[in-house]
Protein backbone atom coordinates (compact mmCIF):
# COMPACT_ATOMS: atom_id res chain seq x y z
CA UNK A 1 0.00 0.00 0.00
CA UNK A 2 1.49 3.56 -0.54
CA UNK A 3 3.12 4.72 1.97
CA UNK A 4 1.52 8.20 1.54
CA UNK A 5 -1.58 7.31 1.98
CA UNK A 6 -3.04 9.58 4.85
CA UNK A 7 -5.09 7.02 6.95
CA UNK A 8 -7.68 8.55 8.95
CA UNK A 9 -8.90 5.49 10.85
CA UNK A 10 -8.42 1.27 10.56
CA UNK A 11 -10.20 -0.31 7.75
CA UNK A 12 -11.61 -4.10 9.09
CA UNK A 13 -13.68 -6.46 6.74
CA UNK A 14 -14.72 -5.14 3.64
CA UNK A 15 -18.32 -5.43 4.10
CA UNK A 16 -17.94 -4.16 8.03
CA UNK A 17 -16.65 -1.00 6.73
CA UNK A 18 -20.14 -0.67 4.36
CA UNK A 19 -22.44 -2.08 6.80
CA UNK A 20 -20.62 0.76 9.05
CA UNK A 21 -20.95 3.46 6.93
CA UNK A 22 -24.48 2.37 6.20
CA UNK A 23 -25.08 2.49 9.88
CA UNK A 24 -23.60 6.13 10.20
CA UNK A 25 -25.68 7.45 7.17
CA UNK A 26 -29.28 5.95 9.01
CA UNK A 27 -28.37 8.03 11.96
CA UNK A 28 -28.37 11.25 9.84
CA UNK A 29 -31.97 10.59 9.12
CA UNK A 30 -34.64 8.33 8.87
CA UNK A 31 -35.87 7.49 5.02
CA UNK A 32 -39.57 8.96 6.07
CA UNK A 33 -38.18 12.17 7.07
CA UNK A 34 -38.48 15.44 4.48
CA UNK A 35 -36.06 15.25 1.39
CA UNK A 36 -32.99 16.72 2.68
CA UNK A 37 -30.13 17.98 0.12
CA UNK A 38 -26.65 17.74 0.98
CA UNK A 39 -24.22 20.62 0.45
CA UNK A 40 -21.18 20.25 -1.55
CA UNK A 41 -19.07 20.42 1.65
CA UNK A 42 -20.73 17.33 2.88
CA UNK A 43 -20.60 15.66 -0.58
CA UNK A 44 -16.76 16.19 -0.72
CA UNK A 45 -15.95 14.05 2.55
CA UNK A 46 -14.41 10.99 1.21
CA UNK A 47 -15.62 7.84 2.22
CA UNK A 48 -13.23 4.84 2.19
CA UNK A 49 -14.51 1.28 1.45
CA UNK A 50 -11.46 -0.44 1.66
CA UNK A 51 -7.73 -0.03 1.87
CA UNK A 52 -7.53 2.08 -1.71
CA UNK A 53 -10.40 2.69 -2.27
CA UNK A 54 -13.11 5.60 -1.23
CA UNK A 55 -16.31 7.00 -2.90
CA UNK A 56 -17.76 10.41 -2.32
CA UNK A 57 -21.80 10.09 -1.80
CA UNK A 58 -23.68 12.68 -3.62
CA UNK A 59 -26.94 14.26 -2.98
CA UNK A 60 -30.27 12.53 -2.84
CA UNK A 61 -31.77 15.60 -4.24
CA UNK A 62 -32.24 17.68 -7.29
CA UNK A 63 -29.39 20.14 -8.88
CA UNK A 64 -29.22 23.05 -6.41
CA UNK A 65 -27.02 25.80 -5.54
CA UNK A 66 -26.22 24.04 -2.29
CA UNK A 67 -24.68 20.94 -3.94
CA UNK A 68 -23.56 22.50 -7.08
CA UNK A 69 -24.84 19.72 -9.08
CA UNK A 70 -23.13 17.03 -7.72
CA UNK A 71 -26.12 14.60 -7.35
CA UNK A 72 -24.46 11.31 -8.31
CA UNK A 73 -21.33 9.15 -6.78
CA UNK A 74 -17.99 9.20 -7.99
CA UNK A 75 -14.89 7.85 -6.51
CA UNK A 76 -10.95 7.47 -6.49
CA UNK A 77 -8.41 4.29 -6.12
CA UNK A 78 -4.87 5.03 -4.86
CA UNK A 79 -2.59 2.82 -6.59
CA UNK A 80 0.91 2.57 -6.07
CA UNK A 81 1.56 4.86 -9.75
CA UNK A 82 -1.36 7.28 -9.06
CA UNK A 83 -4.80 8.19 -7.81
CA UNK A 84 -7.45 6.95 -10.69
CA UNK A 85 -10.80 8.96 -10.29
CA UNK A 86 -13.92 7.52 -11.41
CA UNK A 87 -16.35 10.12 -12.52
CA UNK A 88 -15.67 13.97 -12.59
CA UNK A 89 -18.24 15.88 -10.94
CA UNK A 90 -20.56 18.33 -12.55
CA UNK A 91 -18.31 21.35 -12.91
CA UNK A 92 -14.41 22.77 -13.07
CA UNK A 93 -14.74 24.01 -9.81
CA UNK A 94 -16.34 21.23 -8.29
CA UNK A 95 -13.49 19.40 -9.78
CA UNK A 96 -10.94 21.39 -8.02
CA UNK A 97 -12.39 20.89 -5.14
CA UNK A 98 -12.74 17.26 -5.63
CA UNK A 99 -9.10 17.66 -6.26
CA UNK A 100 -8.04 19.00 -2.81
CA UNK A 101 -10.47 16.59 -0.99
CA UNK A 102 -8.46 13.76 -2.53
CA UNK A 103 -5.50 15.79 -1.51
CA UNK A 104 -6.39 15.18 2.40
CA UNK A 105 -6.35 11.48 1.46
CA UNK A 106 -2.98 11.16 -0.42
CA UNK A 107 -0.33 12.89 -1.71
CA UNK A 108 -0.31 10.86 -5.06
CA UNK A 109 -1.02 12.81 -8.46
CA UNK A 110 -4.52 12.04 -9.96
CA UNK A 111 -3.01 10.46 -12.92
CA UNK A 112 -6.13 9.06 -15.24
CA UNK A 113 -9.43 9.91 -14.99
CA UNK A 114 -12.76 7.35 -16.22
CA UNK A 115 -16.24 8.07 -17.50
CA UNK A 116 -18.50 5.96 -16.51
CA UNK A 117 -21.39 8.15 -17.87
CA UNK A 118 -22.35 10.86 -19.98
CA UNK A 119 -24.93 12.93 -18.11
CA UNK A 120 -23.52 16.18 -16.45
CA UNK A 121 -22.13 15.79 -13.24
CA UNK A 122 -20.16 12.19 -13.99
CA UNK A 123 -17.74 14.12 -16.86
CA UNK A 124 -17.73 17.78 -16.93
CA UNK A 125 -14.88 18.28 -14.80
CA UNK A 126 -13.00 16.77 -17.30
CA UNK A 127 -11.41 19.82 -18.17
CA UNK A 128 -9.71 20.61 -14.71
CA UNK A 129 -8.29 17.36 -14.68
CA UNK A 130 -7.39 17.59 -18.14
CA UNK A 131 -4.96 20.50 -17.25
CA UNK A 132 -3.47 19.00 -14.40
CA UNK A 133 -2.06 16.31 -16.60
CA UNK A 134 -4.46 13.29 -16.28
CA UNK A 135 -5.50 10.87 -18.90
CA UNK A 136 -8.89 11.32 -19.43
CA UNK A 137 -10.38 7.41 -20.01
CA UNK A 138 -13.74 6.16 -21.67
CA UNK A 139 -15.07 4.07 -24.11
CA UNK A 140 -15.96 5.22 -27.75
CA UNK A 141 -20.10 4.80 -27.02
CA UNK A 142 -19.45 7.46 -23.79
CA UNK A 143 -17.29 9.85 -25.42
CA UNK A 144 -19.50 10.41 -28.36
CA UNK A 145 -22.62 11.03 -26.39
CA UNK A 146 -20.95 13.56 -23.89
CA UNK A 147 -19.41 15.20 -27.40
CA UNK A 148 -22.59 15.44 -28.47
CA UNK A 149 -24.56 16.98 -25.38
CA UNK A 150 -22.01 18.67 -23.45
CA UNK A 151 -23.00 22.18 -24.86
CA UNK A 152 -26.57 21.83 -23.75
CA UNK A 153 -25.75 20.06 -20.70
CA UNK A 154 -23.54 23.06 -19.26
CA UNK A 155 -26.32 25.37 -20.22
CA UNK A 156 -28.68 23.82 -18.23
CA UNK A 157 -26.99 22.84 -15.15
CA UNK A 158 -26.55 26.60 -15.32
CA UNK A 159 -29.93 27.24 -14.80
CA UNK A 160 -29.98 24.76 -11.99
CA UNK A 161 -26.75 25.74 -9.74
CA UNK A 162 -25.82 29.49 -10.97
CA UNK A 163 -23.72 30.97 -14.06
CA UNK A 164 -21.04 31.42 -11.25
CA UNK A 165 -20.98 28.00 -10.63
CA UNK A 166 -19.80 26.77 -13.64
CA UNK A 167 -17.38 28.98 -14.79
CA UNK A 168 -14.81 27.84 -16.20
CA UNK A 169 -16.70 24.42 -17.41
CA UNK A 170 -16.23 23.20 -20.65
CA UNK A 171 -17.08 20.09 -22.41
CA UNK A 172 -13.67 17.97 -23.01
CA UNK A 173 -14.39 14.37 -23.83
CA UNK A 174 -11.66 11.86 -23.59
CA UNK A 175 -9.72 12.35 -27.21
CA UNK A 176 -8.46 9.13 -27.57
CA UNK A 177 -11.57 6.71 -26.49
CA UNK A 178 -11.40 3.11 -26.29
CA UNK A 179 -13.38 1.88 -29.54
CA UNK A 180 -14.78 -1.73 -27.80
CA UNK A 181 -17.08 -2.92 -25.46
CA UNK A 182 -14.67 -4.02 -22.70
CA UNK A 183 -11.44 -2.75 -22.00
CA UNK A 184 -9.11 -3.15 -18.90
CA UNK A 185 -6.73 -0.40 -17.48
CA UNK A 186 -4.29 -1.49 -15.31
CA UNK A 187 -2.43 1.64 -13.11
CA UNK A 188 -0.39 0.29 -9.87
CA UNK A 189 -1.07 -3.32 -10.79
CA UNK A 190 -4.83 -2.49 -10.24
CA UNK A 191 -7.57 -3.45 -12.97
CA UNK A 192 -9.93 -1.65 -14.00
CA UNK A 193 -12.44 -3.68 -16.21
CA UNK A 194 -14.63 -1.16 -18.56
CA UNK A 195 -17.59 -2.90 -19.05
CA UNK A 196 -20.24 -1.88 -21.31
CA UNK A 197 -23.29 -4.16 -21.07
CA UNK A 198 -26.35 -2.02 -22.66
CA UNK A 199 -27.69 1.32 -23.07
CA UNK A 200 -29.21 2.36 -19.73
CA UNK A 201 -29.96 5.97 -18.09
CA UNK A 202 -28.26 7.61 -21.15
CA UNK A 203 -26.47 5.68 -23.96
CA UNK A 204 -22.96 4.16 -23.82
CA UNK A 205 -23.35 3.60 -19.97
CA UNK A 206 -20.56 1.49 -18.50
CA UNK A 207 -19.41 -0.30 -15.51
CA UNK A 208 -15.63 -0.31 -13.57
CA UNK A 209 -15.35 -3.40 -12.10
CA UNK A 210 -12.30 -3.67 -9.92
CA UNK A 211 -11.88 -7.48 -9.01
CA UNK A 212 -9.31 -6.85 -6.88
CA UNK A 213 -11.21 -4.97 -4.40
CA UNK A 214 -14.14 -7.04 -5.15
CA UNK A 215 -16.10 -3.53 -6.27
CA UNK A 216 -18.35 -2.22 -8.90
CA UNK A 217 -19.12 1.64 -10.02
CA UNK A 218 -22.26 0.97 -11.53
CA UNK A 219 -23.15 4.27 -12.70
CA UNK A 220 -26.55 5.12 -13.44
CA UNK A 221 -27.48 1.38 -14.00
CA UNK A 222 -27.59 1.22 -10.77
CA UNK A 223 -29.88 3.47 -7.44
CA UNK A 224 -30.19 3.29 -4.24
CA UNK A 225 -32.33 4.95 -1.95
CA UNK A 226 -33.60 6.71 -4.58
CA UNK A 227 -35.95 6.42 -7.89
CA UNK A 228 -34.07 5.98 -10.38
CA UNK A 229 -35.31 7.62 -13.76
CA UNK A 230 -36.52 6.70 -16.92
CA UNK A 231 -35.77 8.98 -19.83
CA UNK A 232 -36.82 9.47 -23.17
CA UNK A 233 -33.54 8.44 -24.79
CA UNK A 234 -32.88 5.91 -21.76
CA UNK A 235 -33.77 2.15 -22.77
CA UNK A 236 -35.15 -0.06 -20.47
CA UNK A 237 -34.83 -3.02 -21.44
CA UNK A 238 -31.04 -2.58 -21.87
CA UNK A 239 -30.73 -1.21 -18.39
CA UNK A 240 -32.39 -4.27 -16.98
CA UNK A 241 -30.05 -6.31 -18.73
CA UNK A 242 -27.04 -4.26 -17.92
CA UNK A 243 -27.94 -5.11 -14.07
CA UNK A 244 -28.17 -8.38 -14.83
CA UNK A 245 -24.80 -8.37 -15.75
CA UNK A 246 -23.89 -6.95 -12.71
CA UNK A 247 -25.22 -9.73 -10.97
CA UNK A 248 -23.24 -12.74 -12.87
CA UNK A 249 -20.28 -10.25 -11.19
CA UNK A 250 -21.30 -10.54 -7.76
CA UNK A 251 -19.11 -8.28 -6.05
CA UNK A 252 -19.06 -7.63 -2.46
CA UNK A 253 -19.56 -3.71 -2.59
CA UNK A 254 -21.84 -1.90 -5.03
CA UNK A 255 -20.92 1.62 -5.60
CA UNK A 256 -24.61 3.09 -7.28
CA UNK A 257 -24.79 5.90 -9.80
CA UNK A 258 -26.92 7.86 -6.85
CA UNK A 259 -27.49 6.38 -3.11
CA UNK A 260 -24.93 5.26 -0.68
CA UNK A 261 -22.70 2.16 -1.41
CA UNK A 262 -24.16 -0.96 -0.71
CA UNK A 263 -24.24 -4.56 -1.26
CA UNK A 264 -25.69 -6.51 -4.26
CA UNK A 265 -29.38 -7.79 -2.34
CA UNK A 266 -29.86 -3.44 -1.56
CA UNK A 267 -29.24 -3.23 -5.18
CA UNK A 268 -31.40 -5.86 -6.57
CA UNK A 269 -34.16 -4.08 -4.19
CA UNK A 270 -33.91 -0.61 -5.18
CA UNK A 271 -33.41 -1.41 -8.68
CA UNK A 272 -33.28 -4.70 -9.93
CA UNK A 273 -36.61 -5.73 -9.02
CA UNK A 274 -38.15 -2.43 -9.98
CA UNK A 275 -36.91 -2.83 -13.48
CA UNK A 276 -37.82 -6.54 -13.74
CA UNK A 277 -41.58 -5.28 -12.84
CA UNK A 278 -41.60 -2.36 -14.78
CA UNK A 279 -40.33 -4.50 -18.16
CA UNK A 280 -42.34 -7.06 -17.27
CA UNK A 281 -45.51 -5.74 -16.50
CA UNK A 282 -45.67 -3.36 -18.98
CA UNK A 283 -45.02 -5.78 -21.69
CA UNK A 284 -47.46 -7.61 -20.29
CA UNK A 285 -49.85 -4.93 -20.71
CA UNK A 286 -49.04 -4.26 -24.22
CA UNK A 287 -49.41 -7.71 -25.61
CA UNK A 288 -52.97 -7.68 -24.10
CA UNK A 289 -53.63 -4.16 -25.81
CA UNK A 290 -54.21 -2.10 -22.66
CA UNK A 291 -53.89 1.27 -23.63
CA UNK A 292 -50.57 3.97 -22.55
CA UNK A 293 -53.23 5.33 -19.27
CA UNK A 294 -54.57 1.93 -18.40
CA UNK A 295 -50.94 0.25 -17.73
CA UNK A 296 -50.02 3.86 -15.88
CA UNK A 297 -53.04 3.74 -13.58
CA UNK A 298 -52.44 -0.37 -13.18
CA UNK A 299 -48.85 0.07 -12.21
CA UNK A 300 -49.23 3.64 -10.43
CA UNK A 301 -49.76 2.15 -6.68
CA UNK A 302 -46.71 -0.09 -6.19
CA UNK A 303 -46.27 0.09 -2.21
CA UNK A 304 -43.05 -2.34 -1.94
CA UNK A 305 -40.96 0.98 -3.96
CA UNK A 306 -42.43 4.03 -2.00
CA UNK A 307 -39.42 4.05 0.30
CA UNK A 308 -37.59 5.29 -2.75
CA UNK A 309 -36.85 8.98 -2.68
CA UNK A 310 -38.73 10.99 -5.57
CA UNK A 311 -41.22 7.85 -6.31
CA UNK A 312 -43.69 10.22 -6.41
CA UNK A 313 -41.88 12.30 -9.40
CA UNK A 314 -40.62 9.46 -11.35
CA UNK A 315 -42.78 6.32 -11.09
CA UNK A 316 -45.46 7.25 -13.28
CA UNK A 317 -43.15 8.95 -15.73
CA UNK A 318 -40.91 5.74 -15.77
CA UNK A 319 -44.50 3.56 -16.37
CA UNK A 320 -45.07 6.12 -19.15
CA UNK A 321 -41.86 6.00 -20.87
CA UNK A 322 -41.24 2.56 -20.55
CA UNK A 323 -44.58 1.50 -22.24
CA UNK A 324 -43.58 3.68 -25.29
CA UNK A 325 -40.10 2.48 -25.30
CA UNK A 326 -41.25 -1.21 -25.33
CA UNK A 327 -44.02 -0.47 -28.24
CA UNK A 328 -41.88 1.24 -30.24
CA UNK A 329 -39.42 -1.58 -30.15
CA UNK A 330 -41.77 -4.93 -30.07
Amino acid sequence: MDRQLKRRWTVGPVLAVVLMGLALIAQAGDENDEPHDRPIETVLEPIQLTDRLWYFYGSLENRTPENLGFTNNTGFVVTDEGVVLIDSGPSYKVAERMAEAIAEVTDQPITHVISVGSQDHRWLGNGFFQEQGAELVALKRTASTQAERGESQIASLANAVGEEAMEGTEPVPAPNPIDADEYTLTVGEVDFELIYAGDAHFPGDIMVHLPGEDVVFTGDIVYTERMLGIHPFSNPMEKLEAFRHLESIDPEIVVPGHGRATDMAEARQDTGDYLELLVREVSAGIEDWESLDEVVERLADLEEFKHLRHYDDWHRPNVNRTYLFIEENM
